[in-house]
C-alpha cells in the first residue's frame, strides 16, 4: 500500500509542510486537497492519516507498529472512507461506501494513482456515474460521534469529495461546523470550483502541483524498469499525471481506437463542406460515440483536446513539445497542423470542454456528438491570418 510519505511521488515540500504540522499538534480538523489524482492525491492523504492516526503513540512500542500496520492495510477502525458508488448487481439499493471496502483497498494496492473512471471500472459501473449521497453522511455522523477506537485521532478521507450531492453536502456541512472531538477530515477533490462554497470556506486548502518531469522519470524507471529515455518521453507526454503514464505504457490499444474514432471525425468534417454524403457519415460517426460508455466518451474527448494542441504546436514548429506518435500510417501531425491555428485553436477547444462538461452531466450524448461534428466542420474551414 502506498500510506508512507517516503513511497508518495516527489512533492517534498508538502510532505515536509503536513509532517510538521502533525509534529507540532497543529493539525486543522477540515482540509481540501486539491490537485490530480495522478499527482498523488491519495497516496499524500493516506500518508497524511497514518502520520495522524499514529503520532500520539511511541515509535518504539509494540501499539505503534500495530497503528502503523493498520494503516498500511487500511484496516485502522479508526480511518473512515467515502468515495463515489452506483448500484452494481451485488448492492442494489442504497449503495453506501463500506458495501464497497474490499474492491476500494484492492484499488488502491493496485492503483494507487488511479483516476475517478478507473474506479468505476473496478466497481463494474463504468456506464453509469458515481455519486456521494446523503446516507454516507448520515452514516459518518452516527459512527463520528462515537468514541474512537484507539482512544485517539479519528480521520475521514473522503475521496473526490465534489461528487457529494446537494443534499450530503450540506449535512457534511454541519459535521465540519461542529466536529467530533479529535475528528480531522480530508477532502480530496480533482474539481474544487465544484465544492459547496460554505464548506470551502470552512477547510484549509493544500494544492498539490503536477508531478515534475523529473520525479516523473524517476518513479518510472523505479517502478517499471523504464528506460531514461522512455521515462522521459513518457513524462513530458504525461504533463505530471502518473496514473496517465502509467496508462500510456499499457493502453496502446486504447490510444489506437482513439486516434481511429478522432480521425473519422476529423476526415469527415473536412469532407462534410457542401457534400451531403459525408453529412451522413458524421451523424453515422455520432451515433457510434453515442453507444460508449460516458467515462469512455469523456476520455476520448480528452485525448481529442490534446491531440489538437499537439497540431497546433506543430504548426508553429514549438518542437520541443511536440511528442505524439500516430499509429496510423496515413496520418500525420503535419498534415493536421495547418488547419489548426490562432484563429480557431480556442474555439475548437471550446466546443472539446463543452461537450465534456455536458457528457459529464449526463446529457443526451447523441445531441452532443452531433453538435460537436457540426461545430468541427465550421472550424476546421476557418482559415488562418495571412
Amino acid at each position: 500500500m502506498f500510506v508512507d510519505f517516503s513511497q508518495v511521488i516527489g512533492l517534498s515540500h508538502l510532505k515536509n509542510h503536513l509532517t510538521t504540522t502533525v509534529a507540532a499538534g497543529r493539525v486543522p480538523h477540515a482540509q481540501i486537497f486539491s490537485g490530480l489524482s495522478g499527482s498523488g492525491l491519495l497516496p499524500l492523504a493516506l500518508a497524511y492519516a497514518k502520520n495522524i492516526l499514529c503520532s500520539e503513540l511511541n515509535p518504539k512500542d509494540e501499539a505503534y507498529r500495530r497503528c502503523a500496520r493498520q494503516a498500511d492495510a487500511l484496516t485502522h477502525p479508526d480511518l473512515h472512507f467515502v468515495f463515489p458508488v452506483n448500484t452494481t448487481a451485488d448492492v442494489k439499493k442504497t449503495p453506501r461506501s463500506n458495501d464497497f471496502l474490499p474492491s476500494w483497498r484492492n484499488f488502491i494496492a493496485q492503483t494507487p494513482y488511479g483516476s475517478l473512471p478507473s474506479w468505476y471500472q473496478q466497481l463494474g459501473v463504468d456506464k453509469k456515474q458515481g455519486s456521494i449521497s446523503v446516507a454516507e453522511a448520515q452514516a459518518m455522523t452516527k459512527t463520528l460521534y462515537l468514541k474512537s477506537y484507539e482512544g485517539g485521532f479519528k480521520v475521514v478521507v473522503i475521496w473526490m469529495a465534489d461528487k457529494m450531492t446537494t443534499e450530503c453536502a450540506n449535512k457534511m456541512l454541519k459535521l465540519l461546523e461542529e466536529p467530533p472531538a479529535k475528528t480531522v477530515f480530508l477532502l480530496l477533490t480533482e474539481h474544487e470550483d465544484q465544492l459547496l462554497r460554505t464548506i470551502y470556506s470552512r477547510c484549509q486548502k493544500l494544492t498539490l502541483p503536477l508531478l515534475s518531469e523529473h520525479d516523473l522519470s524517476q518513479a518510472l524507471i523505479q517502478h517499471h524498469s523504464c528506460t531514461p529515455s522512455e521515462a522521459l518521453r513518457l513524462s513530458k507526454v504525461a504533463h505530471g499525471d502518473y496514473f496517465k503514464a502509467q496508462q500510456l505504457l499499457t493502453h496502446k490499444e486504447e490510444d489506437i481506437q482513439f486516434e481511429g474514432w478522432f480521425l473519422t471525425w476529423a476526415r469527415g468534417a473536412f469532407k462534410a463542406k457542401g457534400n451531403k454524403s459525408a453529412i451522413q457519415d458524421l451523424l453515422d460517426w455520432s451515433d457510434q460515440m453515442s453507444g460508449l460508455g460516458r467515462e469512455t466518451q469523456k476520455s476520448f474527448l480528452l485525448y481529442c483536446s490534446e491531440l489538437i494542441r499537439q497540431a497546433f504546436l506543430t504548426h508553429y514548429k514549438i518542437a520541443p513539445l511536440v511528442y505524439y506518435q500516430a499509429h496510423d500510417a496515413g496520418f500525420s501531425l503535419d498534415r493536421l497542423a495547418p488547419f489548426i491555428h490562432q484563429n480557431n485553436i480556442h474555439a475548437i477547444q471550446e466546443v472539446i470542454e463543452t461537450a465534456h462538461y455536458h457528457i459529464e452531466r449526463n446529457g443526451n450524448p447523441k445531441l452532443i456528438f452531433t453538435d460537436l461534428a457540426v461545430q468541427m466542420t465550421r472550424l476546421l474551414h476557418q482559415k488562418a491570418s495571412q
